[in-house]
C-alpha cells in the first residue's frame, strides 16, 4: 500500500488526495454538479436523517456481508457504479476498477462513455479472472435518437459476455455542470495559457498520462475508419439525447436483452411501477449523483416510496451520496438491496490506481462490518428487518 494510502483512513481523506494528485478541471469533472450542486450535498445530508439504534446484545460476533443479486455471489453490498472516462484519471483506468471490483468479489458497471471499449474491458477480465467475473461487469446504455444505435450496444454488450444491462434515463438532457463551463473542461484537456495555472504543479498525473492523452476517446462510439475527433464525438453523443424516449423504448430492450436488465434514474414511486409492469429485473433509485437536475429529490428520500412501490418484486439499488459504511447500512435498512459508487472509486483511482479503488471498497466494507457489529446485526439480508435505523431526532 502506498504512504497516500495509508493516510487515507476514510473516502473524505481519498477525496483530498484526489484533489492535490489531480487538476483543477480534472478534478471538478469528477467533483462537480449541475447548477448550484443542492442536489449533490443534499444527497450526501440526507443519511442524517436517520440514525442507528443499536442492539448490542444479538451476538453479532460474526457478520456476513455477502448477497446474491441476479443470481451472482458478491461479497459485499458495495457496487461500482457506471462513471465516464476513469481512463482520464489513470492509465486504462476502466479496466484497473474493474479488476479492483473482481479483487473486492463485487460488481463493476462500465460507462457508455468508457474510453476502453466494452469488449475490451470483458476480454481482459476474462484473461486474468476468467469468464465467471467477467459476467459481474454489467453495461450501461442510453436511449438514443438512433434507436438502432441502442439496439447496437445492447447486442454489442450481449456478446462480449456483460452479466446485466443498466438502462440509464435520466440523461435525456445534458445538465448544466458550472465548474465544467468555468473551467474550460474538454476532451481530451487542453494545455493553452488558459489551462497552465490549473495544470502546474501536477507533474505526476502528467507522467502516468503522458502517452495516453493522445487516445482519450469515447471508445464505444468511435467508428471504424473513423478521423473524427473526440470534440466531435462529445457533439455527435450530446445530440443523440432523447427526451421524447417512452416506456415502449424500455420495452424494446427488454425484448431485446433476455438477461438482467436495470432501469437508472428514477425517484418517483409510479415510475418504479411502470418498471414492473414493463418487465424490468431492477431500479436503481439515483438522481446521477446532482450532475443532472438540480433540485432533484435527494435520492435515499426517494427510495422508501421506490421500495414500498415494488414491493419486493424486484430488487432496489441506490445510487447517490454513499460516503461511509454507515450510509451503505441506513441504505439497506430501508430497503436497499445493495448501493452503487460514483465518485468515490474515481477519487481513490486517481490516487492510486487499482489499489485505491481496492482501498475504497475495503474502506466502506469494513466500516458497515463494523456498524454491524455495533448495531447487532448479524448478516447483510438482516439488516432490513432488525428495525434499528430510526429517524434522527425520533420523529
Amino acid at each position: 500500500m502506498t504512504v497516500s494510502l495509508q493516510r487515507a483512513h476514510s473516502v473524505a481523506a481519498l477525496r483530498a488526495l484526489a484533489q492535490q494528485a489531480l487538476p483543477r478541471p480534472l478534478f471538478d469533472f469528477i467533483d462537480g454538479a449541475a447548477e448550484d450542486e443542492w442536489t449533490l450535498r443534499a444527497n450526501e445530508s440526507a443519511f442524517d436523517d436517520w440514525a442507528v439504534l443499536p442492539r448490542p446484545l444479538e451476538g453479532a460476533a460474526q457478520r456476513d456481508l455477502s448477497l446474491t443479486i441476479f443470481g451472482q455471489r458478491l461479497a459485499s453490498p458495495v457496487l461500482v457504479g457506471p462513471t465516464g472516462l476513469a481512463g482520464l484519471f489513470w492509465p486504462q483506468g476502466e479496466i484497473a476498477t474493474a479488476r479492483a471490483a473482481a479483487a473486492r468479489n463485487t460488481v463493476y458497471c462500465l460507462s457508455h462513455g468508457s474510453v476502453c471499449t466494452l469488449e475490451a474491458l470483458t476480454q481482459a477480465m476474462e484473461q486474468t479472472h476468467g469468464s465467471e467475473q467477467a459476467a459481474r461487469c454489467w453495461m450501461q446504455v442510453f436511449i438514443y435518437r438512433d434507436r438502432a444505435f441502442t439496439r447496437e450496444l445492447v447486442e454489442r454488450a450481449r456478446k462480449a459476455g456483460y452479466g446485466a444491462l443498466v438502462v440509464t434515463v435520466d440523461n435525456q438532457l445534458l445538465g448544466k455542470r458550472e465548474r465544467d463551463l468555468v473551467n474550460g473542461f474538454s476532451i481530451p484537456p487542453r494545455f493553452g495559457p488558459r489551462q497552465w495555472p490549473a495544470f502546474a504543479g501536477k507533474f505526476p498525473w502528467w507522467w502516468r498520462m503522458r502517452g495516453e492523452l493522445d487516445r482519450i476517446t469515447f471508445g464505444n462510439y468511435v467508428r471504424e475508419g473513423s478521423r473524427e475527433t473526440v470534440a466531435g464525438l462529445a457533439g455527435r453523443m450530446a445530440s443523440m439525447l432523447d427526451p421524447g424516449m417512452t416506456w415502449d423504448d424500455i420495452a424494446a430492450v427488454r425484448r431485446q436483452w433476455d438477461g438482467p436488465l436495470l432501469i437508472k434514474g428514477l425517484l418517483h414511486p409510479e415510475d418504479a411501477r411502470r418498471a414492473l409492469q414493463t418487465g424490468v429485473d431492477g431500479v436503481i433509485v439515483s438522481n446521477h449523483g446532482g450532475r443532472q437536475l438540480d433540485g432533484a429529490l435527494p435520492s435515499l428520500r426517494a427510495l422508501p416510496g421506490v421500495v414500498q412501490a415494488v414491493d419486493g418484486r424486484i430488487p432496489v439499488l441506490l445510487d447517490g451520496g454513499v460516503r461511509r459504511g454507515g450510509d451503505v447500512f441506513k441504505a439497506l435498512a430501508l430497503g436497499a438491496s445493495a448501493v452503487l459508487l460514483g465518485r468515490p472509486h474515481l477519487w481513490g483511482l486517481a490516487v492510486a490506481g487499482q489499489p485505491g479503488v481496492v482501498h475504497v471498497l475495503k474502506t466502506l466494507d469494513d466500516e458497515l462490518d463494523r456498524v454491524m457489529g455495533l448495531a447487532g446485526v448479524c448478516a447483510v439480508s438482516q439488516i432490513a428487518q432488525a428495525g434499528v435505523v430510526v429517524r434522527a431526532g425520533g420523529g
